[in-house]
């Protein structure tokens, strides 16, 4: 009877503490903290349902989990006067099938939640609205954007007054450029080395692999400038290997594509700009051992 008031009385203060803080959550609590908002683009809702509900249940696994330790401790404590060891049991059937489902099942069911998003996601676009090829090279980045037959050369970003490798002067930072609502397939080639492109706020990145073509398919949804870096230690100035992302209306980007028409950026970039020349698959190196 005892032990039954001392629960409820933990039971209690839990309980209307979990409330509040639920209550009080702002909204980027509420997305676990992800570093966008929901509607950037078509698959950012799908990636903070993912993660929020698995810190939910995670969440809840770790409360069950450690009320029940801090229970077991609290009852079968030693009390005064008590010697020797408490009763020894070496085995507890059902409790032994619980803890080994239970985790099984989560296990299982992250696996198919995370397998479904990650397939959603992943799946080509039939007949995409806007292809782009992205070149990633130490350290900057070359985008082609095909359908409109224009480039834009990236060069690295140059530091800025002060100095300090980490504050780059905005207007020398490459800058690409989305249609918003508009399906688009990013074409992700190498020219060196291992590089990851990654928009910050589209909460998605892929790497780039020499002799490697990856894709990204994705909607933009919202309007706005976005933060994007390379993902991957690829040298020296790893750190200053940014770029902006612009999504803009129909409009303004064939403005800006006809912009670097003008300028005289017309046509495609292709690998002849490549550093690597005996990647798999092409022909034998030239020249003597």
């Amino acid at each position: 009877m005892r032990s039954n008031r001392r629960l409820r009385w933990v039971a209690i203060p839990v309980m209307v503490s979990l409330g509040l803080l639920l209550a009080g959550c702002t909204q980027q609590q509420l997305q676990g903290y992800l570093p966008t908002e929901p509607g950037t683009t078509n698959n950012v809702d799908k990636v903070i349902g993912l993660w929020v509900t698995s810190w939910i249940v995670l969440l809840l696994v770790g409360v069950i989990t450690w009320g029940l330790t801090i229970w077991a401790v609290v009852v079968y404590r030693r009390r005064r006067g008590q010697t020797g060891l408490p009763v020894q049991l070496r085995y507890n059937m059902p409790i032994e099938i619980f803890y080994t489902i239970v985790p099984l099942i989560l296990v299982l069911g992250f696996f198919a939640f995370t397998a479904r998003d990650q397939t959603e996601i992943e799946t080509p676009y039939a007949s995409p609205d806007e292809t782009i090829i992205v070149y990633g090279k130490q350290w900057a980045w070359d985008v082609n954007y095909v359908n409109e037959n224009v480039y834009s050369p990236g060069i690295q970003g140059q530091p800025s007054e002060t100095g300090d490798r980490g504050s780059l002067v905005e207007t020398e930072i490459p800058t690409l450029y989305l249609p918003v609502g508009r399906k688009i397939t990013i074409q992700l080639e190498s020219r060196d080395v291992i590089h990851s492109f990654w928009i910050v706020d589209f909460l998605y990145k892929k790497d780039i692999i020499p002799g490697k073509t990856n894709y990204m398919y994705v909607t933009p949804e919202r309007i706005g400038e976005f933060t994007g870096k390379c993902a991957e230690l690829c040298g020296e100035y790893h750190s200053a290997m940014l770029f902006k992302v612009k999504v803009v209306s129909e409009a303004d980007y064939l403005a800006y594509t006809d912009s670097l028409r003008e300028a005289g950026f017309e046509g495609q970039l292709g690998s002849e700009y490549n550093r690597n020349t005996n990647l798999p698959g092409t022909q034998a190196p030239s020249g003597t051992e």
